[in-house]
């Protein structure tokens, strides 16, 4: 048999050290589907949906760091393939997208199937090219995997149906794939600017976010140095909250704790690795914001200065130009401020949860955390999880927390579990699902259960999109087609092939997830919980206020904080007496 263009792609792919490929075979994918059955080094992941296959690469990618890889077969493989790609690109996923096309031949004839996939992914790639001809090849693929992984988001192939069966024009060699990303220097004259800031300020707050992951300790550092509190996005959580001595919680949406004061009310705000997007929740002045990303500085708050650098190396440089500081009043506020706001949650409402019916999402999210395994990666749905997913998981430094922080779409949480699974088989993996988003992309439950994925999936299901139902009432609206009843989540599970409970009384939970979590295989955990127990935010302006007292005819309950509070109380004894 002749060595073929998609003969040539797959082996690009093995040499960069790609295992697997997510999707669905279809006719114009068939050439390369065909290359993958024949090479014992890579294998197909069959998913019920391209979206899935995008999602779950996604989570492979962010995972491990390394290319991972979906493809999509022509017209709606492709449309539904772009609602994950736009996932993968946003959180900064190095993703190649194979998307085949019509004949090459057919294209522009309004053909059977016929998109645009130049188009479609233009918004959703830092690489999208139309390969056109045999001789493209294996040079342009390079350039979409080296650029993916380069610029931190997707690299599109759009190849022709008919163009992958052709022979091969040119031998494939080998070339040296970059995956390590270089440390981003700051120009000098940003740093000493950045010092000068620092010391003169009586004040100051640290705000990070993902960005900082390998800058742990030079953070905590300059912290210490400045006796500054420390809040976190969402995207931060997992790499700063844990042991950190100088926590005041997180803003947003999903915010807690004593962040929102400890960033409006310091004399100097720094952003440390992260694109906030909320400016709601920012101070509008007095601020410096520290991104390897240029195109970030300024775009979410005005800035007194940007300064443009890896963080770690930014913090490296400034650190011994920084003074120390005596006064550690401000800090020692903030810290009982916080401590003050998660008390008072845990005493009015955390303390009781248990024992109330229907089960309330706040005992489930406190429960998981206490059962999952240091290093467990949890993979959560958009919606009311992330609340109960930013107030209960416990970061340890080893566990992950993947979910689509940056995009918002519905329906990730399962396929980022499947992902997880294939890139970490050694793991624990439990998938945080909302009914809404488990619903959406049912067909993904088969996936499980037909590559037997270890798969927890913990459903949080009380019949009712509540973000949405929230948003509608904070607005001033009248929650509409919001509730449509509870499904029986765990039938499901068993059709699938998934074993399954449901769990209705607070009192069979516990084992419930014990045993779910001991099982070798698959499990589902269906449990009923309290449609009225949501969560707003610690700040929302006053007509948001009033158009909430419009419309709110159930109890809404400002969250939980589980093991936080634990931090909090010993964060507050270590303030000098």
């Amino acid at each position: 048999m002749a060595y073929t263009v998609a003969d040539q792609m797959i082996e690009v792919l093995v040499q960069a050290g790609v295992r697997r490929v997510y999707g669905l075979v279809g006719d114009s994918l068939n050439p390369l589907a065909d290359a993958i059955r024949r090479n014992p080094d890579i294998t197909w992941v069959h998913v019920h949906n391209e979206e899935a296959a995008a999602l779950a690469a996604a989570s492979e990618a962010q995972l491990t760091g390394q290319l991972a890889v979906c493809a999509g077969s022509c017209g709606p493989g492709n449309t539904h393939l772009v609602q994950g790609l736009f996932d993968a690109h946003r959180s900064g996923a190095p993703v190649l997208a194979i998307a085949s096309h019509i004949p090459s031949t057919q294209i522009g004839t309004n053909y059977f199937q016929e998109t645009h996939p130049q188009q479609l992914f233009l918004e959703c790639s830092a690489y999208c090219e139309l390969v056109s001809r045999p001789e493209q090849l294996p040079r342009m693929q390079r350039i979409a995997m080296q650029t993916a992984l380069a610029r931190g988001g997707v690299g599109v192939l759009v190849l022709p149906g008919d163009l992958g069966g052709e022979p091969a024009a040119h031998p494939t060699g080998h070339t040296d794939l970059v995956v390590a990303r270089s440390v981003g220097q700051p120009h000098p004259d940003k740093v000493t600017a950045l010092a000068e800031k620092i010391n003169a300020a009586g004040t100051v707050t640290l705000f990070v976010g993902a960005g900082i992951r390998d800058a742990r300790d030079e953070v905590l550092e300059l912290a210490g140095k400045v006796h500054s509190p420390i809040g976190h996005s969402l995207g931060g959580k997992e790499w700063i909250q844990y042991d950190n001595p100088y926590d005041v919680g997180m803003s947003g949406l999903l915010g807690y704790g004593a962040c929102y004061e400890a960033t409006h009310e310091s004399d100097l705000l720094i952003l440390l690795g992260t694109d906030f997007p909320y400016d709601t929740f920012l101070p509008q002045a007095r601020t410096v914001q520290v991104d390897r990303d240029a195109s970030h500085l300024g775009r979410r708050t005005l800035l007194d200065l940007g300064v443009e650098g890896d963080v770690g190396a930014t913090l490296r440089a400034v650190l011994p130009l920084v003074q120390q500081k005596s006064d550690r009043g401000f800090l020692d506020r903030m810290l009982r401020k916080h401590a003050s706001v998660l008390e008072k949650v845990v005493s009015a409402y955390t303390e009781r949860v248990e024992k109330l019916r229907p089960v309330h999402p706040e005992y489930v999210a406190a429960l998981l955390d206490e059962a999952l395994d240091d290093d467990a990666i949890i993979t959560v749905d958009t919606g009311m999880c992330n609340v109960w997913a930013a107030r209960y998981l416990t970061p340890t430094g080893r566990r992950r927390i993947i979910g689509s922080f940056r995009h918002g779409t519905m329906a990730n949480a399962l396929p980022h579990a499947i992902g997880a699974a294939f890139a970490e088989p050694g793991r624990q993996v439990v998938s945080m699902s909302g009914d809404g988003g488990l619903t959406m992309l049912l067909g993904e439950l088969l996936t499980v259960a037909e590559h037997d994925l270890p798969v927890k999936i913990v459903a949080f299901n009380n019949g009712s999109l509540g973000m949405i139902r929230l948003e509608m009432m904070v607005a001033g609206y009248p929650s509409f087609e919001t509730d449509h009843g509870v499904a029986d989540l765990a039938g499901i599970g068993r059709a699938a092939g998934i074993p399954s409970v449901a769990v209705d009384d607070p009192a069979d939970l516990p084992k419930a997830l014990r045993t779910a979590l001991q099982s070798p295989g698959p499990y589902l955990v269906d449990v009923r919980t309290d449609p009225n127990a949501l969560s707003i935010p610690p700040h929302i302006t006053a007509s948001q206020v009033r158009g909430f007292a419009l419309a709110a005819t159930r109890t809404v309950l400002d969250g939980g904080v589980g093991k936080m509070i634990e931090l909090a109380r010993s964060n507050l004894r270590s303030i000098p007496r």
